[in-house]
């Protein structure tokens, strides 16, 4: 099954086989990011169909846990609400969620200064103690000392950030849940302000640094989001070094829509650009 074979009549058959109730809404095709196709389905919800090896796991791991976290989030979060089994016609699950209106902010970014403040709400209420069972992430809320020997060819500002962060003394407190991947294409905005927080496949539990990373992935004014959010200077430390690792990744990506790769995603280089900018510009404060 590949992009070519997941059409409008495949999905529509779907939902007439399995939740006939909502086969007669509206079904307009939307741009579903990395793992999965997306459609919005009527006014109120939207449908998601894995397109990669790992995607079925992820929203599994969406339908599990996140119902059960959004009602204390104070940002919209697109909450499943049915989950499609898997059939001879298409042999994975599936999934149907609330739809989150508002821009992804690689195309729109976040500008207006009260951003800080959502992000650090929305990132408070989520970080809180995993219980037992938590989904967990090689790639998310694990030590930095995990990746030490990847990030070959940095220059000596960046080579400085991320030495700095490495030697950050280690999270030492319970693992919390985190959203995994706050990145600008996974938040939402409209008029310059976040309004959403969408894509929850990477929630795991972990050290909260890999989610603050986003103050610098996401925000104008990364600082703003710690005088909000308040933690210590070893957190700081560590979610610059994630900030930096995810930025050249976003950047990486981005290189890689601009050569015309299928994979890649032109609209994710700006955005990886100006956080690499954030970074070096709070690291020499």
């Amino acid at each position: 099954m590949d992009d070519l074979t997941i059409d409008d009549a495949l999905v529509r058959s779907l939902l007439h086989d399995q939740h006939p109730d909502l086969a007669g809404l509206e079904l307009r095709p939307v741009d579903g990011g990395w793992d999965n196709r997306m459609w919005r389905l009527g006014d109120g919800l939207a449908l998601r169909l894995p397109r990669t090896d790992r995607a079925p796991v992820l929203l599994e791991r969406e339908h599990r846990w996140l119902p059960g976290l959004a009602a204390d989030l104070p940002l919209p979060v697109p909450v499943p609400v049915r989950l499609g089994a898997p059939t001879e016609r298409f042999p994975k699950p599936w999934l149907v969620t609330t739809w989150v209106p508002g821009t992804p902010a690689d195309l729109a970014p976040v500008t207006r200064a009260e951003s800080a403040g959502a992000l650090a709400g929305f990132l408070a209420a989520l970080h809180r103690p995993a219980p037992a069972g938590a989904p967990e992430n090689p790639d998310r809320g694990v030590p930095l000392s995990a990746f030490a020997d990847t990030m070959d060819g940095l220059d000596a500002p960046l080579r400085e950030v991320w030495d700095d962060a490495l030697a950050a003394p280690a999270w030492d407190g319970p693992a919390l849940w985190l959203h995994g991947d706050l990145h600008p294409a996974n938040v939402l905005t409209a008029d310059g302000a976040l309004t959403g927080v969408v894509d929850f496949g990477d929630l795991c539990c972990g050290d909260p640094a890999t989610d603050l990373s986003a103050a610098w992935l996401l925000l104008p004014d990364p600082e703003a989001l710690f005088e909000h959010y308040g933690t210590d200077d070893a957190t700081v430390r560590r979610a610059r070094g994630w900030a930096l690792r995810r930025a050249l990744g976003l950047r990486q990506i981005g290189l890689a829509g601009e050569a015309g790769k299928h994979w890649g995603k032109p609209t994710w280089r700006p955005a990886g650009d100006a956080a690499l900018e954030r970074v070096l510009a709070s690291a020499a404060r």
